[in-house]
């Protein structure tokens, strides 16, 4: 085989995998759909969803988890908040490429990734955050990105 096609075909090889890479950044990890289990689910809501990745025994982390059960029950339905222990389940710290726990995620209903934030988050900055990534929750309206009619 010519030297010149072998070029070609490596460099062809590069760009495909370098394309996939870009393209996966910034989506949600397989495997990881509205339960945190299992493949994505079409019957699921498509609404907006915090994941927060942390560990039951992390100082850190068990202060936050007053404030996730807060947000699960005041914007059921609207919001998708799920906590995954990094301790028990290391497979998603890896998928999700967790360096600092906790950790919460941003995700809107597509499934891309918006924000994340490293360490301790209040539910106010958590809310706040939201609004500045277009979702109002504090309306008759919550959840609605701007751009969609209300």
């Amino acid at each position: 085989m010519n030297m010149y096609v072998k070029i070609g075909i490596m460099c062809a090889v590069v760009l495909a995998v370098a394309g996939t890479l870009i393209m996966k950044q910034g989506q949600i990890p397989e495997g990881h759909a509205e339960t945190g289990a299992g493949g994505a689910s079409d019957a699921a809501p498509k609404i907006p969803r915090l994941v927060d990745l942390g560990a039951k025994k992390c100082i850190p982390c068990r202060m936050m988890a007053p404030i996730l059960d807060e947000l699960k029950k005041e914007y059921a339905g609207r919001m998708i908040v799920e906590f995954i222990d990094v301790w028990e389940n290391q497979a998603a710290a890896r998928q999700y490429r967790i360096t600092l726990i906790p950790t919460q995620i941003f995700i809107d209903p597509s499934g891309k990734e918006l924000f994340r934030h490293e360490g301790f988050y209040s539910k106010e900055d958590i809310l706040r955050k939201w609004k500045e990534l277009g979702f109002d929750f504090t309306d008759n309206d919550a959840g609605k990105t701007d751009g969609e009619e209300q």
